[in-house]
């Protein structure tokens, strides 16, 4: 086991050379800290609040953020949410969530505001290590849409889940081809937003511009390529864009939205 251990921690030791610790308890972080150490000469800065972990995402850019649930100054799930929307180098590493108030709606409300991991207090070194090698070194689709930013949250606190998929339409669909659908998918919500949160919603389409050109390449599909390449024609960074345009591109890509699928959200 120490073999099987020392080889872990040698491996994870490249993923966290800057580790970040949010916590407004100074006893809880120093037991963390701690922990992280002896698992590798890690540089490990803490923060007591929302505010001065923003700060810290911004100058420090680590490689893994560890967030307690909540405390004096510190909503964990509102920081989460505000590193994965922000403009960071850092809004796509893993966040792992540190609580002791595991109950349902503070794991599900950890998921949905893009973390990667829940780890519950109190924990073992054994229970950081699996945590650890499941967000370091078993890597889950990323997720960039307008209301969820985040890892894929089909393999929240699973990273060694290597059985069927749950959902109905991943057992009809070759992965390429639900990666097309969840892609339009997005774009679908993202042109619904367009005006209430326009910075987001041209990420969201870029992003999906980018697994579409990918995913029409994989199953052949040259006119989805296009229609992909046309949207991403009408999201220019300099921020000049023409609306009826962009709006024909999408309608364009939309098109492609399975027929079921596309009566379904008419009937909604």
């Amino acid at each position: 086991m120490f073999t099987a251990d020392a080889r872990l921690q040698q491996q994870l030791a490249p993923h966290m050379q800057r580790v970040l610790v949010v916590d407004p308890q100074p006893a809880a972080t120093k037991l963390l800290a701690d922990l992280l150490r002896s698992i590798s000469s890690a540089q490990i800065m803490t923060a007591a609040s929302d505010q001065k972990a923003m700060q810290l995402c911004q100058t420090m850019d680590p490689q893994i953020i560890f967030i307690e649930h909540s405390g004096p100054g510190l909503d964990g799930a509102r920081l989460a949410r505000a590193i994965r929307r922000s403009e960071f180098n850092c809004r796509k590493v893993p966040i792992l969530m540190v609580t002791g108030e595991a109950t349902a709606q503070a794991i599900l409300g950890a998921r949905d505001a893009g973390v990667h991991e829940f780890l519950r207090k109190p924990f073992t070194i054994k229970d950081l290590l699996k945590r650890l090698e499941a967000v370091a070194l078993k890597p889950r689709d990323w997720v960039e849409a307008v209301h969820y930013v985040g890892p894929d949250r089909r393999r929240f606190n699973s990273g060694d889940y290597a059985g069927p998929r749950k959902r109905k339409s991943d057992a009809r669909k070759t992965p390429d081809q639900a990666r097309v659908l969840q892609a339009l998918k997005i774009v679908r919500a993202a042109a619904g937003s367009l005006d209430s949160d326009w910075h987001q919603a041209r990420r969201a389409l870029l992003a999906q511009v980018q697994d579409l050109q990918k995913a029409a390449v994989a199953v052949g599909d040259m006119k989805l390529m296009d229609a992909a390449v046309a949207l991403g024609r009408q999201l220019p960074a300099d921020g000049g864009v023409d609306r009826v345009a962009l709006n024909g591109a999408i309608n364009t890509l939309l098109t492609f939205m399975p027929r079921e699928e596309a009566a379904a959200a008419k009937a909604a």
